[in-house]
């Protein structure tokens, strides 16, 4: 089984045999559809085959001397013929267009319901650059082709089989010579498709590039501005454009070559059959008509053969599309619940863990810790000490590269998805709202919540107030064509998520960060009433919510340095004391604390 790239953390790709074998369970998914669209495709170019026989047999017709009504006759019937090509080839393309929005749908549903089961560690290793471009790009690309290039495909495919198959009824040597003169096709065609899906895939793969890092420049702006890192970013872009480019410029370059050799070879079959068939009618072995049905037929053979070729093209492209997506299908996945281990009880341990980054420095150095079950835990210390890193692997985010993080005496990041969910919730400051009501957002966390919960998770986190003034309170539309959240508003109904969801371990990472100080130590202490009895880890940047933990954990270079109460910490006076004495804005002078000008003392104070 294909994996994530362990160097570059992306997703993997499918192979051209799991392409295969998807579209085939895709067919068989609708069958009765791509019967039926395949059905009147064939009736659709068995009516388009009469017309260059009816001509024909006008021709032969005049020469024998016959008067106007057999011409008129046989002009009717291509009339007639021609009117139930057209109406049988516009029921074969709806039917085939119904056909593709369906399988599309289900490619779509498969797509996401395969990006959620992903644990979230491949998710962060293969960046959100690259399964945004194969949810969006590529299964849009996916869906062009199910769309207009499958029928387009079918129909085309079908009229040139039953067209090629008429010159042989006609004369087999002249079929014969009609299928050598396509040589040059077939030697073009296959030089085209032995390169084409690896300059596809490399061109997917560089669009993902670019989006990863236009959407992690974007979102890391103002750390971007903050560390003047703008000339590295714009060089990393340039660099990622300049791969895009050459990736283009090799399928441009393909095509290129391919479609000017198809172009010219149309002509061979045709100038082929019309000398060896004026040959044989001069000998008298053939009639004018059929010499000039065969030509038509040939000459209308290149309309179909066209249009493959050129679907042919777009294949590759879909096709390489196709892989990426259905890529997702070998990722590693998180076991379901049937199968993974459940943990004896809440009690979480960290013991002799380390963890470096891919292409970085080591971050944990050794961390020991246990979180009794109901504990409230406060982790604090200065920017860069390991604090969000450890919370990612409390949460079963990432595993450590040694040592070990368990719930019960279960691994964390061994637990199946539902399994976590229900132990253990991280909550950061990037939160996201969903399009649609306030309800729908809500009901994510519980589908079965009532409207008497869905309030009372609001004003729990100090939300139902401004959700009340919306037009139609919790069915208010919210996103694009809605109401528009501003970044506290987002944050507070990830927390009303997280009330309904009822871990019995929270952990918060700068999860109010959003919010005003007033409004963020009214929601925390909310929160604290509410989730009384459930296991709270908190990474504290306001050091007011250390001064409400049970306990607090002090890092400091990926180490723990320091563990206990509030009052046990500043009595020792060491990192924490003096993390406490600058947050209430005290100076030290020869060792001893004095207060700054206009401030208390008490350590009750918040600034």
């Amino acid at each position: 089984m294909t994996v994530v790239d362990g160097d570059s953390g992306r997703l993997p790709v499918a192979e051209p045999g799991d392409v295969r074998r998807a579209a085939a369970r895709l067919l068989r998914a609708d069958r009765r559809a791509f019967t039926g669209a395949l059905a009147l495709n064939v009736l659709a170019a068995g009516a388009g085959l009469a017309g260059p026989w009816l001509l024909g047999r006008i021709i032969d017709e005049v020469r024998a001397g016959h008067g106007a009504g057999a011409v008129d006759r046989l002009a009717a019937a291509i009339l007639a013929c021609a009117l139930a090509q057209l109406l049988l080839a516009r029921w074969a393309r709806y039917a085939g267009h119904r056909f593709g929005e369906r399988t599309l749908a289900r490619v779509r549903e498969e797509f996401v319901g395969r990006a959620l089961a992903l644990p979230a560690s491949v998710v962060e290793r293969a960046g959100t650059g690259d399964l945004t471009t194969r949810g969006t790009a590529d299964v849009a690309a996916v869906g062009t082709t199910l769309r207009d290039a499958g029928p387009e495909l079918l129909v085309c495919t079908v009229q040139a089989l039953f067209t090629l198959g008429a010159v042989f009824v006609i004369d087999p040597l002249l079929g014969a010579i009609g299928v050598l003169g396509l040589t040059p096709i077939w030697f073009a065609l296959r030089w085209y498709l032995r390169r084409a899906r690896a300059a596809y895939l490399a061109e997917g793969a560089a669009t993902s590039e670019v989006a990863e890092i236009v959407a992690a420049t974007a979102s890391g702006a103002r750390t971007v501005e903050a560390f003047r890192l703008q000339e590295g970013r714009t060089t990393a872009a340039r660099d990622a454009l300049e791969i895009s480019r050459r990736t283009r410029f090799r399928t441009l370059y393909l095509r290129t070559v391919f479609f000017p050799v198809i172009e010219v070879s149309y002509s061979l079959p045709v100038a082929g059959v019309l000398l060896l068939g004026g040959a044989l009618h001069a000998r008298g072995a053939m009639s004018l008509g059929a010499v000039v049905a065969a030509a038509l037929y040939l000459r209308q053979f290149t309309e179909p053969l066209d249009q493959i070729l050129v679907r042919v093209e777009q294949l590759q492209s879909s096709g390489a599309s196709f892989a990426r997506v259905e890529g997702l299908a070998r990722a590693p996945r998180a076991e379901p619940d049937g199968g993974a281990p459940t943990p004896a009880d809440d009690r979480i341990d960290v013991t002799g863990v380390r963890y470096a980054y891919e292409r970085g420095g080591e971050v944990l150095r050794g961390v020991d810790l246990t979180v009794r079950p109901g504990e409230r835990l406060a982790v604090v210390g200065p920017s860069g000490a390991g604090k969000t890193t450890l919370s990612r692997l409390l949460a079963g985010v990432d595993a450590p590269s040694t040592g070990t993080v368990t719930v019960g005496g279960v691994p964390v990041a061994e637990l199946a998805p539902e399994t976590l969910r229900r132990q253990v919730v991280l909550v950061t400051q990037e939160h996201h709202v969903f399009l649609g009501t306030v309800r729908d957002n809500l009901l994510i966390a519980e589908p079965a919540a009532s409207d008497a919960q869905l309030w009372s998770a609001l004003a729990a986190v100090g939300a139902a107030d401004w959700v009340r003034e919306l037009p139609g309170g919790l069915d208010a539309v919210l996103g694009g064509g809605g109401t528009r959240t501003d970044g506290s508003q987002a944050q507070q109904l990830a927390l009303a998520r997280v009330v309904l969801a009822d871990p019995h371990t929270l952990i918060l990472d700068e999860a109010t960060a959003l919010l005003d100080p007033a409004t963020a130590r009214h929601t925390e202490r909310a929160l604290a009433a509410v989730l009384r009895g459930r296991t709270v880890i908190a990474i504290a940047h306001r050091l007011h919510t250390a001064h409400d933990a049970d306990r607090v954990a002090v890092m400091e270079d990926g180490r723990l340095t320091e563990l206990g109460t509030h009052e046990a910490l500043v009595t020792a006076d060491g990192a924490y004391a003096a993390l406490w004495r600058t947050w209430h804005g005290e100076r030290t002078v020869d060792g001893q604390a004095l207060p700054r000008a206009g401030r208390g003392t008490g350590r009750d104070q918040t600034p």
